[in-house]
C-alpha cells in the first residue's frame, strides 16, 4: 500500500474514533441537560416533553446528538416515546434497573463482597424498621413460618421446603419495613444470591440452627426488640458475608442462653 494512503487511512481513523468520542460526551451532556430542564419545570410521570426534533434545536445540537441522549434516558426509564405525541417524562424504578444491570455483573469474589456488604447494611437496617412497623398479623404469619421451618427438619425435602419457607419468612420481613424501595432492593440481593449460589447446602445440624435463627428473629419482632432483632439478622447474614461472623457468633451465643 501507497505510504500516502496509509497515512491518510490512518488519519482517517482517527478522526472517526475523535469524532465519535466528541458525539458520544455530547450527547452525555444533553441528557444531563434534558433531567435538569425536566426537574426546572416540574414535569411529572406522564407529562409530555417534546419531540426528538424539538430537542435538537431547543439545545442546539445534531438530530444524531439528540437521538442519542435521548437513548441514554430512555434506557433508565426516564423517558418513553409516543407515536404522534413525542416523548413522555416517566419516573424511573431504581429497583427494575438494579435487577436488570445484576446478571451482567462479572461475578467476581470481589464483586460478590460487595454486593454482600449491601445486603447486609441494608437488611440490619431494615430489620428495625420492620420491628417497628410490623402488623400484629404480620408478626403471627412471621412465627408461623419460621415453626413451619423448624417443622420440616427431616423430611426427605427439607431443603427445597426450607428454600421455600426462607423466601416467604424474609419477603413478609421486608414487606413489613413499609418500604416499597427498601423491600424492592433486599429482594433483588436475595435472589441474586440464591441464583449464584453462594452459600452451600445446609447440613443437619446447620439447617436446625437456620430454623433457631428464624424463630429468634420472629420473637425479636414480636417483641419490638430492635437490638435482639438486628443481632439476629447479623447471625443469619454471616454466611453471606463471613467477615461479620466473628461479631455476630457472640451475639448468637448470648441469645441460645437467655
Amino acid at each position: 500500500m501507497d505510504n500516502t494512503l496509509s497515512v491518510n487511512l490512518k488519519d482517517d481513523i482517527k478522526y472517526c474514533f475523535m469524532a465519535n468520542a466528541v458525539r458520544k460526551n455530547l450527547s452525555q451532556e444533553l441528557a444531563e441537560q434534558i433531567r435538569r430542564h425536566i426537574e426546572d419545570a416540574h414535569l411529572r410521570d406522564g407529562d409530555l416533553l417534546m419531540t426528538e426534533a424539538q430537542l435538537a434545536d431547543k439545545f442546539d445540537v445534531s438530530r444524531t446528538v439528540a437521538r442519542e441522549a435521548v437513548g441514554q434516558l430512555r434506557a433508565i426509564g426516564l423517558l418513553e416515546g409516543r407515536k404522534r405525541k413525542g416523548l413522555i417524562v416517566r419516573r424511573p424504578d431504581p429497583v427494575h434497573l438494579f435487577n436488570a444491570s445484576l446478571p451482567s455483573l462479572p461475578k467476581s469474589e470481589h464483586d460478590l463482597i460487595e454486593l454482600a456488604r449491601l445486603r447486609f447494611v441494608l437488611e440490619v437496617g431494615a430489620v428495625e424498621l420492620a420491628a417497628k412497623n410490623a402488623t400484629d398479623e404480620q408478626i403471627v404469619e412471621l412465627s408461623r413460618i419460621a415453626q413451619q421451618i423448624k417443622s420440616s427438619l427431616g423430611s426427605k425435602t427439607a431443603a427445597k421446603k426450607e428454600l421455600q419457607l426462607d423466601v416467604a419468612f424474609h419477603s413478609l420481613l421486608l414487606e413489613m419495613t413499609g418500604s416499597k424501595l427498601i423491600a424492592g432492593m433486599q429482594r433483588v440481593l436475595s435472589d441474586f444470591f440464591r441464583t449464584v449460589g453462594s452459600v452451600p447446602p445446609a447440613d443437619p445440624a446447620q439447617a436446625e440452627r437456620i430454623a433457631w435463627e428464624h424463630i429468634e428473629l420472629a420473637a425479636a419482632i414480636r417483641d419490638r426488640d430492635v437490638e435482639r432483632a438486628r443481632a439476629m439478622i447479623r447471625v443469619q447474614l454471616r454466611r453471606y458475608l463471613p467477615e461479620v461472623e466473628g461479631g455476630t457468633r457472640a451475639a448468637s451465643d448470648n441469645a441460645q442462653t437467655t
